[in-house]
């Protein structure tokens, strides 16, 4: 991955749109995708010994339709259908069933999905994507007010302005800090 880190922590589909900063491609060979996945761990399958080219092609067809969608349903304008279309054909590519499984202490319900890794996977973004696009908050998803910055978020507080406090936050911060100084 390149240095910059990914931003994680927003919903799934976010993290996944924001893999496409305006410096570049975080997900830009199999081993980047890979490295996203362990990221996000506690919302992805256990990620294969390694993924393919195609993997890769297949989450960056979910990526680029789940961008297109969201910018319109967030800005409250119908997504193109095609984008729509092609989500819910990578869902259907790894289809989901709820297995029923004694867990040793007693019945648990487990969602899995078959098909190769990376269908299963583009399946799974997919779908976290549909998930964010019908739900009524994806009107407020934002993006970074920082200028260099296209990341999106979803505001838990209404006063919430960067991607991060950290990433941008401080930088604008710094940035309003010299300029005020300089003008002295």
């Amino acid at each position: 991955m390149s240095e910059l880190v990914p931003l994680t922590g927003e919903p799934l589909a976010l993290d996944l749109v924001n893999t496409r900063p305006a410096g570049g491609d975080l997900l830009a060979a199999p081993e980047d995708l890979r490295a996203w996945v362990e990221m996000e761990a506690d919302r992805l399958p256990d990620p294969p010994e390694r993924y393919t080219s195609a993997d890769l092609d297949a989450v960056h067809a979910v990526r680029g339709c789940a961008a297109r969608a969201l910018e319109h349903a967030r800005h409250g304008t119908r997504p193109v259908q095609a984008d729509l279309d092609a989500l819910n054909r990578a869902q259907r590519a790894a289809p989901a069933i709820s297995a029923v499984e004694w867990s040793g202490e007693g019945l648990a319900l487990i969602r899995r999905r078959s098909g190769p890794p990376g269908e299963r996977l583009a399946a799974r973004l997919a779908e976290a994507a549909a998930e964010l696009l019908a739900d009524p908050a994806v009107a407020g998803v934002r993006q970074c007010e920082a200028d260099d910055c296209v990341l999106l978020f979803l505001p838990a507080h209404p006063r919430r302005r960067w991607c991060s406090a950290a990433r941008c936050g401080n930088r604008v911060r710094v940035a309003r800090h010299y300029q005020r100084h300089r003008a002295r």
